[in-house]
């Protein structure tokens, strides 16, 4: 390794799924990034594997849907769905845990949304990001930590040294600005000061990943998990493939057990007493602990670092909220770095980073353990009472209300609900986009696939001064702008005449959409002064 200093706009600490994510949302938006994991190589280990309906619309975005859903986990656990409870695989069958304890991977999202849950697990979900990532011309280096790093003035940036695990050799690295995706216990985070705070650990766990052939004692049935009680485990059952591999989650006291007495021959009789068969021939393959907790930072920004990931949040798995969260932060600071990287928008476009993900972020880690102390009932007993503090499902997949100087309200804009979910967005500003079904050629699409790479001025056949007025602001600004004349000839189509209502304007209105799908700002109806409305709102919403 060179010991020459180097160069990267962005420098980012961690190659798990939110650093991976990150940058290959830089790349899809021509940013080159360079990231450095400690690790020789990305975890084999099985990990999370619910990617929720708001990831996958990511993934779509950045053209890698088709990919995610061809990994050999995904494709054998399409038909999946469902968590039970028994005794074990093979013993007494409890029932199904009661609908209202989780969201179905096969509910019908397709109001919502043009894409739905997938299960792929997160040692096949990275390899794609990473590998489309490669593609755009993100870097990565492997085997290398961060040894240092100082920020300098505004004008200079941040001074990086990184060093070679294996060689010991180092190298200088300046970056205009430092991504920390280094984990729960980021040193990065730890270094700027940042508190970490929050309800504290849930649980603690050990995942047990192994290979036994139990697809007969499986049958028919495609759960997503099955809890498991007897004598000798309490945990849950896991199918990889439903047929040889597995993952066993089990409750253990660290301060009454070390992870290193989980020998093999122990995952065995754990493995043996979860499947109910006494004399199975088990492989294990890994044994990992792990905490369950709830902690959120308590600021994702300190000058030119950013947290993302469990960096900034750390929450247990209920609701399968954790690394679906850390990828929709990637996705909120990619686009900003970009735009002031460019030239495009102003620095104070950044300061919207954690005036808009911290809350979110805080208030999701909240839901994650509140679900986690909400005791499961059966679905054949009587159904638990409602708890009142916690948020559908679908409001925190699509309901995130942002507030930040990257948000305007546009004239005659009604007052937004007070917190940070909007269960009725309607395309409210600092909404994620509705989805509408719209047509082009002859072919679907989605009003979500028309945003991706730069700001979009949405407008209908009869808004004529809205589109000029847009062509006219970008050229100002000197920004690239996408103008969308939804059912004009130009345009895409929409069959179904519900574009307009849906984002809450009229035919002669407008609505500004951020590369990350958010409504920026929106116009009812028309007006008057078009130009002087609309370079403001682009303006104030790019702090120029």
């Amino acid at each position: 390794m060179s010991s020459k200093q180097q160069h990267t706009p962005v420098l980012v600490v961690g190659a798990g799924l939110a650093g991976l994510s990150v940058a290959l949302f830089l790349a899809q938006h021509e940013v080159p990034s360079l990231v450095v994991e400690r690790h020789r190589g990305m975890s084999p280990h099985p990990r999370a594997r619910g990617i929720n309906p708001r990831a996958m619309e990511l993934m779509r975005s950045a053209g890698i849907e088709s990919r995610v859903r061809a990994t050999a986990s995904a494709r054998a656990l399409a038909e999946n769905s469902g968590v039970y409870a028994g005794q074990s695989l093979t013993g007494h069958q409890m029932g199904a845990l009661h609908e209202a304890y989780f969201m179905d991977v096969k509910t019908d999202l397709s109001s919502l949304s043009p894409t739905g849950w997938c299960l792929c697990h997160q040692d096949e979900f990275e390899p794609v990001i990473h590998e489309r990532a490669q593609e755009l011309g993100a870097d990565f280096l492997y085997g290398t930590e961060l040894v240092s790093f100082k920020q300098e003035d505004e004008e200079r940036g941040i001074t990086a040294v990184l060093r070679d695990r294996d060689s010991g050799e180092t190298r200088t690295v300046h970056a205009d600005y430092l991504v920390a995706a280094d984990g729960p216990t980021s040193a990065l985070r730890t270094q700027l000061g940042i508190g970490f705070d929050g309800p504290g650990t849930t649980g603690n766990f050990l995942n047990v990943h192994f290979e036994a052939d139990l697809a007969e004692e499986l049958g028919e049935r495609r759960f997503i998990m099955m809890y498991t009680f007897n004598d000798t485990v309490r945990g849950a059952l896991m199918p990889l493939d439903n047929a040889r591999r597995w993952l066993l989650h089990v409750t253990f006291d660290p301060t009454a057990q070390d992870p290193a007495s989980f020998t093999d021959e122990r995952c065995q009789e754990l493995v043996r007493a979860a499947a109910g068969v006494p004399e199975l021939a088990v492989k294990v393959l890994g044994a990992k602990p792990w905490e369950a907790a709830g902690r959120s930072a308590s600021a994702y920004r300190s000058g030119r670092v950013f947290l993302i990931g469990d960096a900034a949040h750390v929450m247990p798995p209920s609701g399968a909220f954790g690394s679906n969260t850390g990828v929709q932060d990637a996705h909120n600071l990619a686009w900003k770095l970009a735009m002031v990287l460019r030239g495009e928008a102003g620095p104070g476009l950044l300061d919207s980073y954690d005036a808009e993900r911290r809350p979110i972020g805080a208030s999701i880690v909240e839901q994650a353990v509140l679900r986690s102390k909400d005791r499961p009932r059966l679905a054949d007993k009587e159904p638990a009472p409602a708890n009142p503090d916690i948020v559908a499902d679908t409001a925190i997949w699509f309901g995130g209300q942002y507030r930040s100087g990257a948000v305007l309200a546009g004239p005659q804009e009604p007052a937004l609900p007070d917190g940070v979910w909007n269960p009725a967005p309607g395309g409210a500003p600092g909404t994620r986009a509705p989805h509408v079904a719209l047509e082009r050629q002859g072919q679907p699409l989605s009003t979500l696939d028309l945003f991706s790479r730069s700001m979009v001025l949405l407008t209908g056949p009869e808004a004529e001064n809205w589109a000029a007025a847009g062509q006219a602001a970008a050229q100002r600004l000197g920004i690239t702008l996408g103008v969308v004349r939804i059912g004009s000839p130009e345009g895409p189509s929409d069959p179904s005449g519900q574009w307009p209502g849906t984002f809450g304007v009229t035919a002669r209105g407008a609505v500004l959409v951020r590369p990350d799908g958010v409504v920026a700002w929106r116009a009812p109806a028309g007006h008057e002064t078009p130009d002087a409305v609309l370079a403001h709102a682009l303006a104030a919403v790019l702090s120029r």
